[in-house]
């Protein structure tokens, strides 16, 4: 027998109801019967409490932005709108995403390194925040700004050099896609301003998906510290700085919650004695994943059970197609389990070993490899976790023909 693997921790806040899964206070099983499988629920409630305790925990002077890409459900999208301060996007589909669910042209930031014309085109006409990844495209926004007769809002994306600690994703430090170096901001502010166009400030993201909170607080320090560095040689105060996002989510076994009520308070101390040239300054973060990601839940269903070389598969009809992240092919260099259950015997007690694969004709179609779960039979519904972001947009759904699952925004 292989080895038995643990899952990772079940978010907080999901009840049961005469012992199967309870999402937005229906059961999986009802929301199946009702919506088909496989199935993306999320919990309108669960990003209303999240939101609200990180608003809580966060400086009140903070400006907190939804990062798009992580979930761009419309349902969901207009909701964040409605909850958020501002709206980072990273492309032209999600610039005319965002303006349908409501938000603000002025409240919108756009970042992303390979622009096309047409979508700066876009921008411009919108009235849109455009973080400037480098000197060349910096030129490029002057020149159809100066064609369409717009004065462009514009930020300069900073490459910092230092990138945040423990993070799964380092979006600084060293040489990257993303933003320009240090050395090539000041300049980049001079062309700006002279060019009569609306310097807004910086956007400086060190990395993602960190669980430290010791780790986000001394990368927001060095942030801070940096923007007051390069306004004091710029000679000019920016408007807004955007001190990226990083806040990670548990998805694997070990990992811990992260204290943001911890970061809060060293943000605040922080806010509290900025430098001189900063006092004015609209501080932001901007946040994908830790405000939707553990307000989803994947739900498919067991097509097939079947043993071979004495391990028991349980064969769903979802997949890599639509949960990408929780295969372990979205990024990671170790397969790990996603927190899972068998959500139509969400109290049972576990009775054997499985392996819970999707419907694809690849191995690479795993959603948990050796793990322990209650007895399951053909008609069961699996259960995903964490699910909320970068789940079915960022999934091939495509692949083999088998299509995108639906979603579901559940009070």
């Amino acid at each position: 027998m292989s080895k038995v693997k643990p899952t990772g921790p079940i978010p907080q806040g999901y009840d049961d109801k005469d012992g199967e899964l309870l999402i937005g206070g229906e059961k999986a099983s009802e929301l199946v019967d009702q919506h088909g499988s496989p199935l993306f629920i999320y919990s309108k409630d669960q990003l209303d409490k999240r939101f609200a305790g990180l608003r809580n925990a966060m400086p009140e002077q903070l400006h907190i932005h939804y990062a798009m890409k992580a979930n761009p459900f419309a349902p969901l999208l207009s909701h964040m709108v409605s909850l958020a301060d501002g709206i980072d996007i990273a492309s032209g589909g999600e610039l005319e995403m965002a303006i349908k669910a409501g938000a603000k042209p002025n409240h919108i930031s756009f970042a992303g390194p390979g622009k096309r014309g047409e979508e700066l085109l876009q921008a411009i006409r919108t009235g849109v925040t455009i973080n400037i990844e480098s000197p060349t495209e910096c030129d490029r926004v002057l020149k159809i700004s100066d064609r369409e007769d717009v004065q462009p809002r514009m930020a300069v994306r900073v490459n910092p050099d230092f990138d945040l600690k423990g993070s799964g994703m380092k979006m600084g430090g060293g040489a990257k896609p993303f933003g320009m170096d240090v050395e090539l901001v000041c300049p980049t502010v001079d062309r700006i301003v002279n060019a009569g166009a609306l310097w807004r400030g910086f956007h400086i993201f060190a990395g993602s998906q960190a669980l430290k909170a010791d780790a986000i607080i001394e990368t927001q320090q060095q942030t801070i510290k940096l923007a007051a560095r390069l306004a004091d040689a710029i000679g000019k105060a920016p408007d807004h700085v955007n001190l990226g996002g990083g806040f990670g989510i548990p998805y694997f076994p070990g990992d811990e919650q992260l204290d943001a009520g911890q970061i809060g308070e060293a943000l605040r101390a922080e806010l509290a004695n900025l430098p001189k040239i900063l006092a004015n300054t609209q501080f932001a973060i901007e946040l994908g994943r830790y405000l939707v990601g553990e307000a989803g839940v994947y739900l498919t269903k067991v097509v097939d059970r079947k043993v071979s070389q004495s391990q028991t598969f349980l064969v769903t009809d979802g997949g890599l197609h639509h949960q990408l992240a929780a295969s372990g092919n979205f990024g990671t260099v170790v397969r790990r389990n996603y927190p899972a259950a068998i959500a139509s015997k969400y109290t049972t007690e576990t009775q054997e070993v499985v392996s819970i694969v999707g419907c694809l004709c690849t191995p690479l179609d795993r959603l948990n490899d050796n793990v322990e779960m209650p007895k399951a039979e053909v008609g069961d519904i699996v259960a995903v976790f964490c699910a909320g972001a970068y789940g079915a947009s960022a999934s091939p759904a495509n692949f083999l023909g088998q299509g995108p699952a639906k979603e579901i925004l559940v009070d």
